[in-house]
């Protein structure tokens, strides 16, 4: 079982940066004449929404997708100039600014806390956090993911230090594979990963609610801020985000049918992701920006996972998604 044991640190992230660049199918092609945008993506997600809304059809840009299955990587593919765009967690997203990643954030979503926990297998003799003590629990998908910071704050919640158990690090896909042939003792994962294992019998013993800040976001390379033509393609792609987020609030059950089959998961467990989801879309706000400072500062001075504070009002960009 390959463990990454700091797959996100200032120098892994950065030394990292070249990897993970391929996963990239296009709408365009080479004689296309029209801007060119990369939007970045995980496990499709955002890419169906859109489908699923009607909302590729029609722009004055070529877009081409590049599709990660974790957080780390796509930030790092954004930080090298693989893509335009990407969405990932709010803490992740700290971690590549404190690592170096010329980066904005543009829009936020306020996520669901059920929607990553610490999970067991079934039969499992552990039934709560405190049950980790002496334990190695599986971390997705890297050091600094909404999924370490879960589980940090849930032994802190218990009076536990991170020394109480032993973390590891591993890609979602890798720690799910694992995870299905009995390897992983615990596993803090979210997302499709989470109720791929909860439909085969996985126990949450702690979900995010209560934790937080627990917000998705889509950043922006600076790189791409920075060159009108793909600053305009970027402000009208992230509407129509926005209005596609809106078509699966009004129709989850049509968005989990198209999410199964452009994804080829088992339609029940499409339909968990849908029911779970609540995905607004909006302008970074001051309540944003404190919660995640919050966050970050914690990252920073009691866990030491950042090499630096953040200034999170800094990565704002306020007038790329128009209210």
């Amino acid at each position: 079982m390959a463990v990454l044991q700091s797959a996100s640190d200032r120098r892994g992230f950065l030394a990292g940066a070249a990897g993970g660049i391929a996963l990239l199918s296009g709408c365009g092609n080479a004689k296309d004449d029209r801007t060119q945008v990369v939007l970045g993506d995980q496990v499709h997600l955002l890419q169906t929404k859109l489908a699923a809304a009607g909302r590729l059809d029609g722009t004055p840009y070529a877009i081409s997708w590049g599709n990660f299955p974790g957080a780390a990587p796509l930030l790092e593919a954004l930080n090298a100039g693989a893509v335009d765009t990407a969405p990932a967690g709010d803490l992740p997203i700290i971690l590549a600014a404190a690592a170096g990643c010329k980066l904005k954030i543009a829009a936020v979503n306020k996520g669901a806390g059920r929607s990553m926990a610490i999970i067991v297998p079934r039969g499992s003799p552990v039934r709560s956090v405190a049950d980790l003590a002496g334990r190695t629990v599986i971390v997705s998908s890297a050091r600094g993911s909404i999924s370490h910071y879960l589980l940090l704050e849930a032994l802190r919640e218990k009076g536990l230090p991170p020394s109480a158990v032993k973390i590891g690090y591993m890609l979602p896909n890798d720690a799910a594979a694992a995870f299905t042939t009995g390897q992983i003792e615990a596993w803090a994962t979210f997302g499709t990963y989470q109720a791929r294992a909860e439909a085969d019998g996985a126990r949450i013993i702690r979900d995010g609610t209560g934790i937080g800040p627990g917000y998705s976001a889509i950043t922006v390379s600076d790189a791409a801020l920075a060159d009108p033509a793909k600053r305009a393609a970027i402000a009208d792609f992230l509407s129509r985000a926005r209005d596609a987020n809106r078509w699966c609030i009004e129709h989850p059950g049509e968005y989990a049918q198209l999410y199964a089959r452009q994804t080829g998961m088992d339609p029940a467990i499409a339909k968990v992701i849908a029911a779970r989801e609540k995905p607004g879309l909006s302008v970074p706000d001051g309540a944003f920006v404190a919660a995640l400072q919050r966050a970050a500062d914690r990252f920073h001075a009691m866990y030491h996972v950042l090499p630096k504070r953040v200034d999170v009002a800094s990565l704002i960009v306020p007038d790329l998604l128009k209210t």
